[in-house]
């Protein structure tokens, strides 16, 4: 009997990292979740401190958003059974694109079902073989991929390095769209883009703006209307891309720009086109987080003070947490197996952080990721920090001098 070599099997038995940091006992992913995401979560039957969650306001488990959407499954049903281009759009998903549109302060918005589509979509919609693409390197994976898609040519600049981007725009042809995209607030480092800089080489060199807001949104601003906000320059940026997986509590994406903008990718995205719609709960949801982001915003001021708290406890205990100004808050360990033991020891001491490790990043930029919502305590944050303190001094994780 002939044999035939099986090239997958051949491939998938090299990749041992999983199995290998599981023999160690610090494999950190995949912990499954028992409970609502809250504050405390429940693992194993055990209850943890979560700060690892993308809830910035903390409206998971919001009595009003969970009513929302059980009528409108009542309503609706539980799916939309095809794309939004075809028979899945519903007349909650056009009132959920025009708020949103409002909102960011645009004429007009497309939703997506994922944030990860909207950027894959959007992004090789625009660019054509003759126009360019220029990144910051610290671009979240899906605005990466989006390049990947399209038929443009793909440039990165240095992160937030206005000369280094200046440089790139002096180098192409006048003629041509340049789509400059940028996070925001950077997912991992949770600084902010230099948008002010980024706005003035676009008009000097007539390029055009697209910001990724996932994380931006419901965090930046006194309303929580997100980056462009934030720097009063809405008007300057092209395109604003947002999650509801965040602070809008359910799961889908959005694009927003003007309306001949919107008409073109609602006609040439292919990751909206030949996808299923967003679900009627999740679009209730989002609309409804929506609605209490507007009328509550005292939880976008609780967020931040929150932040300024805990940034300053953690840098207390002489941990190098980066530039962040925002509710991300790096712990730079610098080592990925170090990493992993970190946050698998956190774990043991009840408390739930992110580990980032590589490809994400360098491993000598390896970091725990600590965040925060706005419902989060001053009492919980101070536990936290003391754990892991305790578990950096037991690790040997390098400090940097304390804060006077």
């Amino acid at each position: 009997m002939e044999h035939y070599e099986n090239k997958l099997q051949d491939k998938v038995r090299l990749f041992t990292k999983s199995s290998v940091a599981k023999a160690m006992g610090i494999y950190p992913y995949f912990r499954p979740i028992e409970s609502e995401q809250d504050t405390e979560v429940i693992i194993g039957g055990k209850k943890v401190l979560m700060f690892g969650s993308n809830s910035y306001l903390g409206l998971t488990n919001h009595p009003l958003i969970k009513e929302a959407s059980k009528k409108a499954i009542d309503k609706y049903g539980s799916g939309c059974a095809g794309s939004r281009f075809l028979n899945g759009t519903l007349d909650i998903h056009i009132e959920l694109e025009n708020e949103l549109a409002k909102f960011v302060g645009k004429e007009a918005a497309i939703v997506f079902s994922t944030g990860f589509q909207v950027n894959l979509g959007v992004i090789s919609a625009i660019a054509g073989r003759n126009d360019y693409i220029i990144f910051d390197e610290h671009n979240h994976a899906s605005i990466i991929d989006g390049g990947r898609l399209s038929f443009g040519k793909i440039f990165k600049f240095k992160h937030n390095n206005m000369p280094d981007l200046e440089r790139l725009l002096d180098s192409l042809p006048k003629d041509c769209i340049k789509l400059i995209v940028v996070d925001g607030v950077f997912s991992m480092e949770g600084d902010i883009a230099d948008l002010p800089g980024i706005t003035e080489l676009a008009k000097k060199y007539n390029a055009n703006i697209m910001v990724d807001d996932a994380h931006g949104l419901g965090v930046l601003s006194d309303t929580g209307r997100g980056t462009a906000a934030h720097f009063g320059l809405t008007d300057k940026v092209d395109l604003i891309m947002g999650t509801f997986s965040k602070s809008l509590a359910s799961l889908g994406g959005f694009v927003a720009s003007d309306y001949n903008t919107i008409e073109f990718i609602k006609h040439n995205a292919r990751s909206l086109i030949f996808s299923a719609s967003i679900t009627p709960a999740s679009t209730v949801s989002a609309l409804t987080a929506l609605k209490i982001l507007i009328d509550e915003p005292e939880r976008i001021s609780r967020l931040k003070d929150l932040t300024t708290y805990a940034i300053a406890k953690i840098k207390s205990k002489g941990f190098d947490i980066g530039p962040t100004e925002t509710p991300i808050i790096p712990i730079y360990i610098r080592d990925d197996n170090k990493t992993f033991m970190f946050t698998n020891s956190l774990f043991l001491e009840g408390v739930f952080v992110n580990p980032v490790v590589s490809p994400a990043v360098r491993s000598e930029a390896s970091l725990i990721r600590f965040s925060l919502m706005a419902t989060h305590t001053e009492k919980q944050i101070d536990y936290a920090v003391e754990k892991m303190y305790e578990v950096a001094q037991k690790l040997n994780v390098p400090l940097l001098a304390h804060s006077k």
